[in-house]
């Protein structure tokens, strides 16, 4: 089954183009095309995502990404295509908010012929409304004059199934790797699995019990800890986004901290927020707080000192997300413990959850994802999307955005 994939959550527009054969015991799947376009350096000026500029490009990027995508899959075959008039004037009509888009659509859509593709997945929430009715308007649009059915993916469950996935073993040289495609799997998953969900937007401790069938164990009570992250880059005058940048400082402190023959301890000690609750819901507010209060009683904070800063805020946010999975592994008995979002490519998250799971939970297996598979990207829709199209969920033509989609 060939998945064309649709992503406009947030400042990424994605597409991509996955062949998926299996089922949801074991499922291989071969990225043909993939193509991502990322807004960052366009909001950096502003701070954070522009809802209605990240729109706007959307609308741009869309046509010549499906374009790069299908090309890279050798899919795009030229054609002239008779689109009728009832069809063009829906089609108009889908995307009439959009300007521009229908005329770059038109254009393409009437000089190829209709790929061989057998669903259209596409990003229908969480995330910035605005920006998933782009991508969602461009994927009914594509359905509707390619006759192909179109399945709705929780941009959640995508991260989730990016975590779960594997890259087989390296092909022999009777199936040589092809240089611009590659492999995954999601097979032998032990259930239950338990998800911990972070990003600019989320912070979320999700269960699945059975395939596809989620319930939620602990969520944040405020602040999302990728907007922790970026709010505490900011105070400390570093650019958007400010998860690299903090980690990045981060690592300078600890790698001088470790050639620190005396043993230097912390300069900052910052609040664990919600450490003793008896939950597994999260809070980062707080700790946001304490670091403004920080920076107020020390103006002239040296370079080293902002360093020491960004390390000791990583080391709260990495001991909260620890102990909250911990106690949900815990009382969930999960099986399978995966991390997913963007702020999972941090690098001290990844390495503190690798070596506590070896220590603490040796029964369980971990899941983190590739760092091109933790933010934004149509791969991670593709994968979902083959399972929601397996169980026939096609969209009825009133499919909505909802920047509030929640898995459970």
């Amino acid at each position: 089954m060939n998945i064309l994939a649709i992503e406009t959550s947030c400042d990424e527009t994605a597409i991509a183009v996955v062949d998926a054969t299996g089922d949801e015991k074991s499922a291989s799947f071969t990225v043909l095309g993939n193509a991502l376009l990322s807004q960052i350096e366009i909001h950096r000026e502003y701070g954070g995502v522009f809802p209605a500029l990240a729109k706007r490009e959307h609308a741009k990027n869309l046509v010549p990404l499906l374009d790069a995508a299908l090309e890279e899959a050798e899919l795009l075959h030229e054609d002239t295509q008779a689109i009728p008039e009832e069809t063009r004037s829906r089609v108009a009509e889908l995307l009439a908010r959009e300007p521009g888009l229908a005329e770059a659509f038109f254009d393409f859509v009437s000089e190829c012929e209709p790929p061989a593709i057998d669903a259209i997945a596409v990003t229908a929430g969480p995330g910035l409304e605005p920006a998933l009715w782009v991508g969602i308007n461009f994927a009914k649009a594509l359905a509707l004059v390619w006759s192909k059915p179109l399945v709705a993916v929780n941009h959640m469950e995508g991260h989730i199934m990016a975590a779960l996935a594997t890259e087989p073993p390296q092909n022999t040289a009777d199936t040589p790797r092809i240089s611009t495609r590659f492999n995954l799997v999601i097979e032998e998953v032990k259930m239950p699995v338990l998800a911990l969900l972070i990003s600019g937007g989320h912070t979320e401790l999700v269960l699945m019990k059975t395939w596809l069938t989620y319930e939620m164990v602990g969520q944040t009570k405020d602040d999302a800890v990728g907007e922790a992250f970026d709010k505490v880059a900011r105070m400390l005058g570093l650019p958007y986004p400010g998860g690299p940048e903090i980690s990045r400082l981060a690592e300078y402190s600890r790698s001088d901290l470790e050639s620190d023959s005396e043993g230097r301890t912390l300069e900052f000690k910052l609040p664990r927020p919600m450490l003793a609750d008896a939950t597994c819901d999260f809070s980062f507010s707080g700790l946001k707080t304490a670091v403004l209060y920080l920076l107020k009683k020390n103006p002239d904070m040296s370079e080293r000192g902002k360093q020491h800063v960004a390390r000791e805020f990583e080391n709260a946010v990495t001991e909260v997300l620890w102990k909250k999975t911990a106690r949900a592994l815990e009382e969930t008995g999960a099986q399978t413990l995966v991390l997913g979002g963007g702020v999972s490519a941090n690098t001290h998250i990844r390495r503190t959850f690798a070596k506590a799971m070896q220590e603490e939970f040796t029964a369980v297996e971990l899941r983190i994802p590739s760092a091109t598979l933790t933010t934004d990207n149509a791969i991670m829709i593709a994968l979902a999307g083959f399972y929601r199209a397996l169980r026939e969920e096609i969209i009825p033509d009133d499919l909505a955005a909802s920047g509030n989609r929640s898995l459970a």
